[in-house]
């Protein structure tokens, strides 16, 4: 894939203090983003990691100046950008927006039949009534309406996670294993409904503090959740299945958690069938604050050392029929994945199947291994 630098750079261009990961010749190495190009930061921290471990990430980044590897439209035309994440573990929030709670709803309720997506849109509209979007989870109303629904045989274990008290937290992909911008996004190949998911992710460090954020594409398969939620790490995590870019983009005075809340983030899906479909995540209109949501993965029952990255969850899901009348979206194999927002750039991807996508192969083992190789241990 082709992509020039002012395809993927925030509105801002450079403005902010932005980081990544770039393969080597002797491995990965957590990158400063500057407008003179690519500049180590190995010196400074081994692993992305280590670095949203500083007490002020940004201002260190700042402060180090570090090697230059590559310019960035070297790196891009080269591959080289990786994921921004290495030991940190990827989590995700679900159903954390009034408006694709029920697209989970229809999913459970198709049991990943994607024909019948359409009569149970209708349905549901007519049964839920009005807008949940200002329904605060847990609340004494959300309360009343999760009784009445129970009353009345329409309860949902999306519903539960949805407007009840608790947020639901999932580990989406394993350490290591997510894609960054310019590779191949994976879907199981025996998927036949899936979508894009465009989020914001936040990047966290050990001790929940929330440093800075980048962009994230929860690839999910309809078909899949759709006929067991059981089957939701099948549905979720597979080769390829994550992607994260293009850079994480750290707290300073241009970026804030305040820019995380006012975030859009559009997503545009081109297919070698002429398809388009386009949408857009607002995030204020997310049912559980992102802080909240952060407070909700490390607490005193549990604990990440080497930190985290977290999906906030989308409410565009895209419904716009592809293979027919009322069969709804679907990827087809080359499609182009665009998710982009003014701060945090544009984390572009192309579709393929998981078996076809490159193998994982470098691991928390490889990287350790290659750290040592280089006396950064």
């Amino acid at each position: 894939m082709k992509l020039a630098p002012d395809e993927i750079l925030p509105a801002d261009g450079y403005a902010g203090a932005l980081v990544g990961r770039l393969w080597t010749d002797e491995g990965p190495c957590v990158v400063a983003v500057r407008k003179d190009g690519l500049f180590d930061l190995s010196r400074l921290a081994p692993t992305m990691s280590d670095l949203l471990d500083l007490a002020d990430p940004a201002a260190s980044v700042r402060g180090h100046t570090g090697t230059r590897l590559f310019g960035l439209e070297e790196a891009l035309a080269e591959g080289r950008l990786l994921a921004p994440c290495d030991l940190a573990a990827i989590k995700a929030a679900g159903v954390t927006f009034a408006d694709s709670l029920v697209e989970r709803v229809i999913e459970e309720r198709a049991k990943g039949d994607a024909s019948a997506a359409e009569r149970l849109r209708k349905e549901l509209a007519t049964t839920l009534g009005g807008d949940l979007a200002g329904l605060k989870p847990g609340s004494p109303a959300a309360m009343a309406l999760k009784a009445a629904l129970i009353e009345r045989g329409l309860w949902s274990q999306y519903l539960e996670v949805g407007i009840g008290p608790d947020a639901e937290i999932f580990t989406k992909a394993q350490p290591m294993s997510a894609v960054g911008c310019g590779a191949q996004i994976g879907l199981h190949p025996k998927s036949q409904w899936n979508n894009p998911e465009p989020e914001v992710v936040l990047a966290c460090a050990s001790d929940g503090r929330i440093v800075g954020a980048a962009l994230g594409n929860d690839v999910n398969l309809r078909d899949f959740e759709g006929r067991s939620a059981l089957l939701l790490s099948k549905a979720k995590d597979n080769n390829a299945s994550c992607a994260i870019g293009p850079f994480i983009r750290l707290f300073d005075a241009s970026f804030s958690l305040d820019d995380v809340r006012k975030a859009r983030v559009r997503l545009t899906v081109t297919g070698r069938d002429q398809f388009r479909a386009e949408g857009e995540n607002a995030m204020d209109r997310i049912s559980r604050d992102p802080a909240d949501l952060a407070a909700a993965t490390l607490s005193a029952e549990h604990q990440y050392p080497d930190g985290f990255m977290l999906f906030l969850g989308t409410m565009y899901v895209p419904t716009d029929d592809r293979r027919g009348p009322g069969q709804g979206f679907t990827h087809e194999e080359g499609d182009i994945v665009r998710i982009s927002s003014d701060k945090l750039g544009a984390l572009v991807n192309e579709v393929t199947t998981s078996d076809r996508a490159p193998p994982w192969t470098f691991g928390a083992r490889a990287l350790m291994r290659s750290l040592a190789r280089r006396g950064l241990l």
